[in-house]
């Protein structure tokens, strides 16, 4: 039987009054984190003309990092930071939480084709409460035998991110050439997921179609993909150790308890200088609605227990 566990995406409205519809892969019910990863949406190609775009009004987010990343297209991003910042392909746009922090997420009118990738990581204990930061980082281009590789957070191919993590993580994106099979050394204290933006791709020896995610629990030193078709495929690795605190996640907050969480959303209705205030979107709606908390009391995402360790946490 193979290592490799394949969680396939759903389709999940994005929020706002114009909603675009997104392939979530990450959390779900077989799989909540890929290390600190905690949230994958992969989209697109989209033709703007006929999708109308993204157009994700002022929001908040709490003890996360989004991680922003494009294949094509243009997105602005303006957040509480006072970052104003215009996301376009192969460029990292990493936005800490922390505490608090709000943002907006619009396509520009340059944009013709919008494809790409919305991730998050929760943040430990340790930085949970940090202020909220923002970083722009351009990753060069590593030519690897068979594939190109771009490294947005911590180490591959002897290559480092200057970009700071808050705990072990590997986030890069991966160009196969046709045909190509491309094995790569990795930590085999990670975990490790394949998410395939164009595909398909064998990951291990599991064939992974186009929005699937490919996870790979830790042991592993060499982490093996292969391209079987006649074009470019792409993919994006993640990894990380085990993340061993338990999350609450819910809407765009993510927490320890139910009560923080609740906490957070009456902070954010209520207007609350935790969050900032976004200036220059020039959206209708200038502050996202939160839903309504649920009926039950909202508990701590867990992992399946990973081979030896059933006390882990997810």
């Amino acid at each position: 039987m193979s290592d490799v566990q394949v969680i396939t995406s759903r389709d999940v409205p994005l929020g706002g009054p114009r909603a675009m519809t997104v392939r979530r892969t990450l959390p779900q019910r077989a799989r909540s984190l890929i290390g600190a990863w905690c949230f994958a949406d992969h989209y697109g190609p989209d033709d703007v003309a006929h999708t109308g775009g993204m157009d994700v009004p002022p929001h908040p987010h709490t003890g996360l990092q989004t991680v922003s990343w494009l294949f094509s297209g243009e997105i602005e991003h303006r957040d509480t930071t006072g970052a104003h910042e215009i996301v376009r392909p192969g460029e990292l746009n990493l936005m800490t939480g922390g505490s608090g922090v709000a943002h907006s997420e619009v396509s520009t009118p340059d944009c013709g084709t919008l494809h790409g990738v919305q991730l998050w990581t929760a943040l430990p204990e340790s930085a949970r409460h940090a202020p909220r930061s923002f970083v722009h980082h351009v990753p060069e281009v590593l030519q690897l035998d068979g594939a190109t590789a771009r490294v947005l957070l911590g180490t591959l191919a002897g290559h480092t991110s200057p970009v700071p993590t808050h705990s072990p993580l590997l986030g890069a994106e991966l160009v196969l050439e046709p045909s190509a099979t491309v094995v790569l050394d990795v930590s085999p204290d990670f975990e490790h997921g394949v998410l395939v933006d164009e595909g398909p791709v064998v990951f291990g020896d599991v064939e992974l179609a186009r929005a699937e995610l490919g996870y790979l629990p830790p042991g592993s030193a060499q982490l093996s993909t292969r391209n079987p078709g006649d074009r470019p495929a792409r993919v994006m690795l993640l990894g990380g150790e085990p993340f061993r605190e338990p999350v609450v996640m819910w809407w765009n907050f993510i927490g320890r308890t139910h009560e923080e969480i609740a906490g957070y959303r009456a902070e954010w209705e209520a207007g609350s200088a935790r969050f900032g205030q976004v200036e220059g979107y020039g959206g209708e709606v200038q502050h996202l609605p939160a839903p309504p908390l649920p009926t039950v009391r909202m508990k701590a995402r867990m992992n399946p227990p990973a081979p030896g360790d059933p006390s882990a946490w997810g």
